[in-house]
């Protein structure tokens, strides 16, 4: 008898509350087959008059959440539609109203996490030269870039652009009105070499650079944050206080502190960091005066200039594939006269300068003593004749600017005369164009 009594008990306790007059009947008759003496202690409290019937025990509120029939989103949608139904039928503000509504919300959420999203989501969206790619993790917390809420990756579809790494909700995609900005990194790869160009609020006409909304300094409605990237102001939505650090102050101040930028900056400084657009010679020539690092990668970069030619021309140097020691950096292998942001951070925390000499060396090993038809190459200084073989690169070589050739720089500069494969040049080229004697007419 005391196992009929437990048993009782425990199906009063877990009596679905969303099937209401079958439950009923069913404690009924159990109660008057099996335990009348249980069923009236079980009995729920008597409901007010008017108020409509709703069996709901406190140990139930999460129904639907752990049980095994409402595992699939069918069922949880029926239960949905009937616990909806109850709250109609509940009295307003009423504690078992609060209750339903309450297990309505945690219902809801388990149907959003039992769906299948690729049923509604297509997994890739275009739009305003976004491309919008649906993002699979689920523990990822992130912000949304629209809306500047939280992205709950659990419960909630949220989408990537594959260029700018714009993030947004779904439901928030089509609210979307910014641009793409690798399209205008594509269309118009070029920095702001101004240090922060102020222009004022008045030149906004009191509104956000890039959603216009109204704002102002004291706050009212919104907070106009300064971008010291373009030197507009924008509200709050559209800046963060994200820090980065500013390319004109450093090519003007070599000043690498990070000053606070917009969102739409902050992408556009991300993803033009590592492009070659500075030409120092012509934005700041004297900085080559007061910066070392600077100077001695310049050397470097001509140095390895030098040595592409011999790398071209080899074998063994394009199996080996020695210039893809700078891939990360192709422009160097191009020119000596462009630099990236990134270059220039690199050149600042002493890595460049590191890298470059561990890559010179291994280049010159290469030529002077591992292959013998780079050996073969090099030259033997026709002013003195005496010393090793000479190349290029070398530190204390100087070469010819008319035709190549390389000489001792002491020699090179002690001698007033004219370069001797120069000399020899002239003489060939005067040879060919001489005019034929009578003799050879006849």
């Amino acid at each position: 008898m005391e196992y009929d009594e437990k048993l009782a008990r425990f199906r009063q306790a877990h009596l679905n509350p969303f099937n209401k007059q079958r439950g009923a009947r069913q404690h009924e008759q159990r109660a008057g087959e099996e335990a009348p003496d249980v069923a009236s202690e079980a009995t729920l409290p008597e409901l007010a008059p008017g108020e409509p019937e709703f069996h709901c025990a406190e140990r139930v509120m999460d129904l639907g959440l752990s049980e095994d029939h409402f595992s699939r989103p069918v069922q949880l949608q029926q239960a949905i539609e009937e616990c909806k139904q109850v709250i109609l039928e509940l009295p307003e503000q009423s504690e078992r109203q609060k209750d339903a509504v309450v297990r309505l919300i945690h219902l809801r959420l388990k149907l959003q996490e039992l769906k299948d999203p690729n049923e509604d989501e297509p997994n890739i969206r275009v739009l305003l030269e976004h491309r919008f790619y649906k993002e699979k993790s689920k523990s990822v917390k992130q912000t949304c870039d629209r809306c500047n809420t939280i992205i709950w990756g659990l419960i909630q579809t949220w989408y990537t652009c594959t260029g700018c790494y714009y993030r947004c909700h779904s439901k928030c995609l089509n609210l979307v009105s910014k641009p793409c900005v690798r399209s205008k990194v594509s269309h118009q790869a070029e920095y702001e070499l101004s240090i922060c160009p102020e222009a004022g609020l008045d030149s906004q006409d009191y509104r956000c650079a890039e959603c216009r909304a109204p704002i102002s300094l004291r706050g009212v409605p919104s907070e106009a944050r300064q971008c010291d990237y373009t030197g507009q102001y924008y509200c709050s939505h559209c800046h963060w206080n994200d820090l980065a650090v500013i390319p004109a102050r450093v090519v003007h101040n070599w000043d690498f502190e990070p000053r606070k930028v917009s969102r739409c900056s902050l992408r556009y400084l991300a993803l033009m960091v590592s492009r070659p657009v500075l030409r120092l010679r012509e934005i700041n020539p004297l900085l080559f005066n007061y910066v070392e690092e600077l100077v001695e990668i310049r050397k470097l970069r001509q140095d390895i200039l030098l040595m592409k030619p011999y790398f071209i021309t080899c074998k063994e140097a394009m199996e080996a594939r020695l210039l893809l020691q700078l891939q990360d950096r192709q422009h160097f292998v191009e020119n000596d006269e462009m630099y990236s942001v990134q270059d220039l951070l690199d050149a600042h925390t002493g890595r460049l300068g590191s890298s470059l000499t561990e890559t010179h060396t291994l280049f010159a090993k290469h030529i002077k003593l591992d292959c013998e038809r780079c050996q073969a190459k090099g030259f033997v200084c026709e002013l003195c004749r005496e010393g090793d073989v000479l190349f290029p690169f070398d530190s204390h070589t100087s070469v010819c600017s008319d035709c190549s050739a390389v000489f001792h720089r002491d020699c090179y500069y002690d001698n007033s005369t004219t370069c001797p494969k120069c000399a020899r040049l002239m003489l060939r080229k005067q040879s060919l164009f001489q005019e034929p004697g009578p003799g050879v007419d006849a």
